[in-house]
């Protein structure tokens, strides 16, 4: 057997063994291992191609965030209810190990640059896969382990991660007075007030895979409980593809007549929601730009601030009375562009 290993920490710790014992005919062939960077879970990806063409994907996972151990069995849940995502060959728990399906490596974030034309479709088909999400009903009787659901503590949470990750330790804002604000209060507690259904929670260009011309969805581990709404903000403002106004204004509606007379429709103002879930999404989003790429120093997330800022603040002007919030970012916009904002600029 010929074999070609990109970390030498795979052979010692016997990953390539358990891939081969776990794919029978494969034992006695060629095969080349290549890891894949992947977002910011602490996962490692890698994967595994053998000489006749084919291959698989290896994720290894740590108990260090309990939605990992959650991803095969929310994968088989998915697959019942017609979503699109990656057939599990197997996994092996007590050793954090998980063979996959290798959906290849064009995800929906590769096609950001192609015309509209060419990405409406794909992004309706990724919507399309996460409304059968939305319209699951069997949420009552699920025995699926799960992340804690969207409730008013979650929604305070995710602007308290903005607040101390983005605003604190980046530009080093003193924030007690935007964590007090009334109307960030009062929009968790909306929030939290409207019927559940379950979520992908981070439903973003790179988690969605274009095979085909479809879409197939991935890192869907942190499924739980919450506003539909919410993963359609995630992705319509996706600060690493950045849509047009007009784009996301036809992708929204697109959403909205999937919905039909659904009880997904039955919120008091569907673009209002709408808006502040974006708010709610784009300040985790900031929140964890900021957490990764300076405690963890994983600085290429940081690239991303500028555009997520200049988003919040288009949110929070549409939304009304966040003034302060609005004037924060405004003046923080000096210190953050494309061309200028690195690692080092943060920390002096």
């Amino acid at each position: 057997m010929k074999y070609f290993y990109s970390q030498k920490s795979l052979k010692d710790t016997g990953v390539i063994e358990f891939t081969l014992r776990h794919l029978p005919g494969y034992e006695g062939d060629e095969y080349t291992v290549s890891p894949l960077q992947k977002g910011g879970s602490g996962r490692k990806y890698y994967r595994i191609w053998f000489r006749g063409g084919s291959s698989v994907i290896l994720v290894r996972y740590t108990q260090e965030r309990t939605e990992n151990a959650h991803y095969v069995n929310i994968a088989k849940f998915l697959a019942t209810a017609g979503v699109r995502v990656p057939r599990i060959h197997f996994h092996e728990p007590k050793a954090g190990l998980i063979l996959m399906e290798d959906l290849g490596e064009k995800d929906l974030w590769s096609y950001r640059h192609a015309s509209w034309a060419a990405r409406r479709p794909l992004y309706e088909s990724a919507l399309s896969q996460v409304f059968l999400i939305h319209r699951e009903t069997r949420l009552p009787t699920l025995n699926l382990k799960m992340e804690l659901e969207f409730d008013e503590r979650l929604y305070l949470w995710e602007q308290q991660y903005f607040f101390e990750n983005c605003l604190e330790n980046i530009w080093k804002v003193e924030t007690s007075a935007l964590r007090a604000l009334p109307a960030l209060q009062k929009i968790a507690l909306r929030l939290a007030d409207l019927p559940r259904t379950l979520v992908h929670r981070d439903f973003q260009s790179q988690n969605i895979i274009i095979l085909s011309g479809k879409a197939y969805l991935i890192d869907f581990q942190g499924m739980r409980p919450g506003l539909g709404l919410y993963d359609v903000a995630s992705l319509l403002y996706d600060p690493y593809a950045d849509l047009a106004i007009e784009e996301r204004r036809e992708l929204l509606e697109f959403y909205k007549n999937l919905c039909g007379d659904s009880s997904l429709l039955q919120e008091d103002d569907f673009e209002t929601t709408f808006l502040m879930c974006a708010m709610q999404r784009l300040m985790q989003a900031l929140g964890a730009y900021g957490f990764l790429g300076l405690k963890k120093q994983r600085q290429n997330f940081l690239q991303y601030i500028p555009v997520a800022r200049r988003l919040l603040r288009e949110v929070a002007i549409s939304i009304g009375n966040l003034d302060s919030l609005v004037e924060t970012l405004e003046r923080t916009a000096l210190e953050c562009t494309n061309d200028s904002f690195s690692y080092r600029e943060v920390r002096q």
